[in-house]
């Protein structure tokens, strides 16, 4: 790829990016590629092609309007070769038949590393599905493992937008608007439509992926909170414009109603020279996320952990939160700490990236992933529960952790492929048999 004409940003390792959330980005990889007071000059600079990318329809508000400009060495039309339906592997879409499980809260091992080798694409491996992609509600969540790159394979969503949360090994994204690397600790979010391919920088890669199908990731509001913490807006990086200007023959794979479809193609559609707009992939270094929490009694919702969330026409009511759990400190008085046993409307995928998580200390290893559904009880398990009860009530820091939730509205569907798994834990309810008949109704 060409290096940068105009740096223009922040640099971190031998990338430069752009920093804030959701602004008006302009990034040139040559010098005047980008045209100056109009979007769609007669003639481009360079001999390149003008073209818009819209993530929203057309009359969104102002507010929730999402396009960007690109000016490229040939147009995407170029890219319409003739497509075939090509194998998806273990990658499912919503709705998608379930696999016939007895309700319960689930928890899985980490799925190992395969000496097979497959790409970021066909090391996708869908645990649950929500909702219907053609309808643009719900998710789905994935883990991929990934033990080489994909070179001269380039892909797109069209069902969903996607956070990719590495786990194990740090990647590189190649991608239309310019390159992002990212290891355990850091979030990608690539818009649905943008094309991408991902190498490995580290060796093979595993981790998390939440496939959005719904509306566009956003910052929450803050309420009463005010203008600060939580996830600030300059924190979030987005890439400088570099192209690949490459004639050999590689293949782009798009994801579209559900299936994977392929196509030749004779050069990199990694091919756009300058860019502007709002609708851009970028990344998120979570150890940056401000928490927030009571500082005298009680234990506030997890929502006051919310990175990023994808509303739905319905206030306050998610098609996904990102919801992390980093390092913090607790200091509540007279209160237990861990989080409270509960049973919720919304659904809970939840993984741990490092570290140990606190209602959880025993079974539940980075790698590995829970499903919490709607409406069946959890919380913490009885050593969780028994150590909180006892302990010395003083200020404690959470270090060295970070765990993370897909939160959703619509109930989530375990696929055959991860009921199937040698990693589920069948016993994982019986961390809650030990909880001990405490009642005494003569000692208040």
């Amino acid at each position: 790829m060409n290096a940068p004409f105009d740096l223009g940003g922040v640099r971190q390792g031998e990338l430069v990016y752009q920093t804030g959330f959701g602004n008006g980005f302009e990034t040139e990889a040559l010098p005047g590629a980008l045209p100056v007071g109009r979007n769609s000059p007669q003639r481009c600079a360079y001999g390149l092609y003008a073209e818009q990318l819209s993530g929203s329809p057309f009359t969104a508000p102002r507010a929730s309007n999402e396009r960007s400009w690109l000016y490229r060495i040939q147009p995407s039309v170029q890219h319409l070769g003739r497509y075939h339906r090509t194998d998806a592997r273990l990658w499912r879409t919503a709705p998608c038949p379930q696999a016939d499980l007895a309700i319960a809260p689930l928890r899985w091992s980490p799925v190992p590393l395969p000496d097979a080798p497959l790409t970021l694409i066909e090391g996708m491996h869908t645990v649950t599905t929500a909702g219907d992609a053609d309808g643009r509600a719900g998710m789905a969540a994935h883990i991929y493992l990934a033990t080489r790159g994909m070179e001269d394979a380039y892909f797109y969503n069209a069902d969903g937008e996607m956070i990719f949360l590495p786990q194990h090994g740090a990647l590189r994204f190649r991608t239309e608007f310019g390159a992002i690397d990212a290891g355990p600790g850091e979030a990608v979010i690539m818009p649905r439509g943008i094309k991408f391919a991902a190498d490995l920088l580290s060796g093979p890669a595993r981790g998390y992926v939440c496939e959005n199908y719904g509306s566009a990731f956003t910052l929450p509001e803050r309420g009463p909170i005010g203008a600060n913490c939580l996830a600030n807006p300059r924190d979030f990086k987005t890439p400088v414009a570099r192209y690949e200007d490459r004639a050999a023959p590689c293949t782009l794979t798009v994801k579209w109603g559900g299936a994977l479809w392929q196509t030749e193609l004779a050069y990199s559609p990694l091919d756009v020279v300058a860019w502007h707009g709002n609708y851009a992939p970028y990344k998120y270094d979570l150890r940056h996320f401000s928490p927030v929490g009571p500082l005298l009694f009680d234990h506030a919702d997890p929502s006051i952990f919310t990175v990023l969330t994808a509303p739905t026409g319905t206030p306050g009511t998610a098609n996904v939160d990102f919801v992390i759990f980093p390092d913090r400190w607790a200091v509540a008085e007279n209160t237990f700490r861990p989080p409270w046993y509960h049973m919720n409307i919304m659904s809970e995928f939840m993984g741990l990236i490092y570290g140990a998580y606190d209602a959880k200390p025993q079974g539940f290893l980075p790698g590995g992933f829970s499903l919490h559904n709607c409406m069946l009880p959890h919380g913490p398990d009885t050593d969780a529960f028994n150590a909180a009860s006892a302990a010395t009530l003083k200020p404690h820091k959470l270090e060295g952790t970070m765990a993370f939730m897909f939160e959703t509205y619509l109930p989530q569907r375990v696929t055959s492929w991860a009921a199937g798994l040698a990693e589920l834990q069948h016993e994982y309810t019986d961390c809650w048999r030990g909880l001990a008949r405490r009642f005494d109704p003569t000692k208040p």
